[in-house]
């Protein structure tokens, strides 16, 4: 047979190319990550003057494209994260918010910071970004990403997300054409910065959102190697929904003379939200979410579970219940993650059921109700939990199922709330045995924790196994 240099072909035949199918093979998921265009594409692609509309408040102090952009996604009125944050980030301040979620905290930051990176009027160079947000999940990146797209889309303002679990030939790609913004997870974008494909000296904003949960998912010392890289010089946003010592220790490293706002600090939960807690006991959890999410106004709905394990077993049971649900946690590919999401937000299954950590970022309109099948271990998670419902302004409920080995985690979650959550007994699976476990009154104090101490038994030991499983649920998650 003639040789001509080519390497043969499988049984002598050339392998077709689909229509429509590049020539990356499976490097990246296609539909996962934004592109920016080619530098050429981008000076023939010239924005058409806008003139400025009457809004509300502080969106009346913004550029006329980003004023469409906001009338065009259906708002009017800022709400009141955005109200105090917008202003001192358009006069080049350091800002340090604390606001729960649902609050419209990512408006908050990408609004200023597109009006900024506009009104500079040029344009990012290869591999060195002038604008980097950090986030602490994939699916949090993914919505701070489709956010910049809906704010800026009549500018000239390129972006790209950074994330891992997908092939990183398209973000090394995105990152040689140039981008002003860049929106990462602190793992992949650290494997991109050692790679030479990210380059930070040129990041004039700085923004980290959701510190917090960085600091429960171990990214802290990812985050201060990032913060070595980043040029003295810059503004930075730094946003957290709580405020402990290690957080306000990182945020006292990181920001200079910070304007600070706190949104709503004594009322850590929605008003519009109505919250009930069933007792029951653990093996019967299942059965009653059947029947309550077979009531009528349940129409969208997000089922919370500690472990991965968990969630898969939640979603199958329901499923062979004929109810439409589909799992999203850490273990599964980025893109059964998207779809789950995107069949949740367009109607084709009714119940997601999550982990917190794969929770974080999940910004879906018109969640009926929030069900927290396993009562988290930190009482702050609850408040995160129930935050996906009630937003823009509508009304949703809350449902806590809780065991008597759970009731002990329940109690503190009152004591946050400083209210007892309304019970309801009223249901064929209530459990006398969890009603009654390690009660006490909301307000806590030494004497409530002994009589909770005394139900639970066998003393330290009991304690070490809690631990145990709280450090084992924060690692599963």
């Amino acid at each position: 047979m003639k040789n001509n240099g080519k390497r043969p072909q499988k049984n002598g035949v050339k392998k077709r190319k689909r229509s429509g199918q590049s020539g990356f093979g499976k490097r990246g998921r296609k539909g996962t990550q934004y592109m920016p265009p080619s530098g050429g594409e981008r000076k023939n692609n010239k924005a058409v003057p806008m003139s400025p509309i009457e809004m509300e408040g502080v969106f009346n102090c913004l550029i006329p494209e980003a004023q469409h952009a906001i009338k065009a996604a259906g708002y009017t009125t800022p709400t009141p994260v955005q109200a105090k944050a917008i202003p001192p980030q358009i006069e080049g301040k350091d800002l340090m918010g604390s606001a729960q979620t649902g609050t419209g905290k990512t408006a908050a930051f990408i609004l200023p910071l597109l009006q900024k990176l506009s009104a500079e009027g040029t344009r990012a160079e290869s591999r060195h970004p002038r604008a980097l947000i950090l986030a602490p999940t994939r699916e949090l990146a993914v919505q701070i990403g489709e956010s910049i797209q809906t704010y800026g889309r009549f500018l000239q303002v390129t972006h790209t997300v950074i994330f891992g679990g997908v092939g990183q030939f398209p973000q090394q790609r995105a990152m040689n054409i140039g981008v002003d913004i860049v929106v990462a997870t602190p793992g992949r974008l650290l494997d991109l910065m050692e790679q030479g494909y990210v380059k930070l000296g040129a990041i004039k904003t700085f923004v980290l959102d959701e510190a917090d949960r960085m600091l429960d998912m171990g990214f802290i010392p990812d985050i201060k190697r990032i913060l070595k890289e980043l040029p003295k010089r810059r503004q930075t946003a730094f946003f957290s929904a709580t405020l402990g010592p290690q957080i306000a220790s990182l945020a006292g490293n990181m920001l200079i003379d910070p304007v600070r706002i706190t949104i709503n600090p004594e009322q850590p939960t929605v008003e519009k939200i109505r919250q009930q807690v069933l007792f029951v006991n653990r093996e019967d959890k299942c059965e009653l979410l059947i029947s309550m999410l077979s009531e009528p106004e349940v129409e969208r709905v997000i089922v919370f579970t500690r472990m991965k394990h968990m969630a898969n077993r939640v979603s199958d049971r329901l499923k062979r219940a004929g109810i439409k649900a589909a799992p999203i946690h850490g273990n599964r590919s980025q893109s059964a993650r998207i779809k789950a999401l995107d069949d949740l937000k367009k109607g084709r299954v009714k119940v997601l059921v999550a982990t917190d950590i794969a929770a974080r970022g999940i910004d879906v309109d018109g969640i009926s109700h929030v069900v927290n099948f396993d009562i988290p271990n930190e009482p702050e998670t609850y408040v995160h939990r129930i935050g996906r419902t009630a937003r823009a302004g509508a009304y949703g409920q809350a449902w806590s199922f809780c065991s008597a080995e759970e009731r002990g985690e329940f109690n503190g979650i009152e004591r946050l709330l400083k209210k007892q959550v309304p019970r309801n007994l009223d249901h064929e699976f209530h459990s006398d045995r969890a009603l009654n476990a390690g009660r006490y009154p909301a307000s806590g104090g030494n004497g409530g924790k002994r009589r909770f101490k005394e139900t639970r038994g066998k003393g330290q030991r009991q304690g070490r196994r809690v631990n145990t499983r709280r450090r084992r649920a924060r690692a599963a998650a």
